[in-house]
């Protein structure tokens, strides 16, 4: 079909990398690779029945199979020195991020802790945060990459996720009956932590919008994937973004997250209040939408550098 013309299709990142791919034998025994998801029947229905997301289900599912994988125990035989080491494994050797372990920690108390009923979960500290700031685009960055895209489907894409401050998941699972042209809203429906929001509509991404709707006349999903009733993937949101990236030459290390960065730093910059910026990008705290206070020019544009009034003796 010509509406996925162009397109890769690429299989779940999760799928791939966590549930397909068997762990390598030579550095693991066979007692570790006991563990199936069959065995975590219990913990998939109560996550299902809690209306936990379908990512979180994946997620609390591999780390507790992973984590039986790496004692070698049954769940009856854990205690908490199993735990600690386990998470000194992710954290020391497989060098995950902070956000990871806490993911980790997470899944393993929900099932020892809420489930089974084990309070020595409760005692294990958690990580500190890292204190990373999100990698921005400038205004003139943002306009080349889309400018770059010349197929509709892909440039309506990005223009809502930017123009909107949505998350990559937020925009693949739009329906038609999202975008609302009359008042200028998309309605943002089972985001993060299951709340429903409204974020701005562009005037320019609804003419593009139009056009793409003319063209192709989506059904179910607004962005219709390569399997028939599926909506498009992540990671081909990823590699369109990647794509557009490569061919305006900008180097900088981003991911389509960068772009809702980008609209609330950008919103910052033109004077929004954090406020409502914060409504927008559907954040529960104001702590969580602060940190664009930290990457926004607004302030640091008027610093002038002590560098720039000293009277230096130039070389010709």
């Amino acid at each position: 079909m010509k509406i996925f013309e162009g397109e890769k299709i690429h299989l779940d990142i999760i799928l791939q990398s966590k549930f397909l791919k068997k762990p390598e034998s030579h550095c693991e025994p066979r007692a570790r690779r006991g563990a199936k998801q069959s065995h975590f029947e219990d913990l998939r229905r109560e996550l299902l029945s809690r209306k936990y997301s379908y990512k979180t289900v994946k997620a609390y599912t591999y780390y507790n199979i992973d984590f039986l994988n790496f004692t070698g125990k049954k769940t009856t035989d854990i205690n908490d020195n199993d735990i600690k080491d386990y998470l000194l494994h992710l954290a020391e050797e497989k060098q995950f991020a902070t956000s990871t372990l806490n993911q980790a920690i997470n899944a393993l108390k929900f099932y020892y802790g809420t489930m089974l009923k084990r309070k020595f979960v409760y005692e294990v500290k958690r990580p500190r945060r890292d204190k990373k700031l999100p990698v921005i685009l400038s205004p003139e960055e943002v306009a080349k990459i889309l400018s770059s895209v010349e197929n509709i489907k892909h440039k309506a894409i990005l223009m809502l996720t930017y123009s909107a401050g949505l998350r990559v998941g937020e925009v693949v699972n739009l329906r038609p009956t999202d975008i609302d042209g009359k008042r200028m809203l998309i309605h943002v429906k089972g985001a993060k932590g299951r709340k429903d929001r409204y974020s701005i509509l562009s005037v320019k991404a609804l003419s593009v919008l139009r056009e793409y709707w003319q063209r192709f006349k989506p059904e179910t999903w607004l962005f219709e994937g390569a399997r028939a009733g599926r909506y498009i993937s992540i990671r081909t949101v990823q590699k369109i973004l990647e794509r557009a990236c490569q061919a305006v030459g900008i180097k900088k290390k981003i991911t389509v997250h960068s772009l809702r960065h980008s609209f609330a730093t950008h919103l910052l910059e033109g004077g929004t209040d954090l406020r409502y910026i914060q409504e927008l990008l559907g954040h529960v705290h104001s702590k969580t939408t602060e940190i664009y206070t930290h990457v926004s020019t607004k302030s640091l544009g008027k610093i002038r550098s002590p560098l720039d009034s000293l009277a230096l003796n130039e070389k010709e």
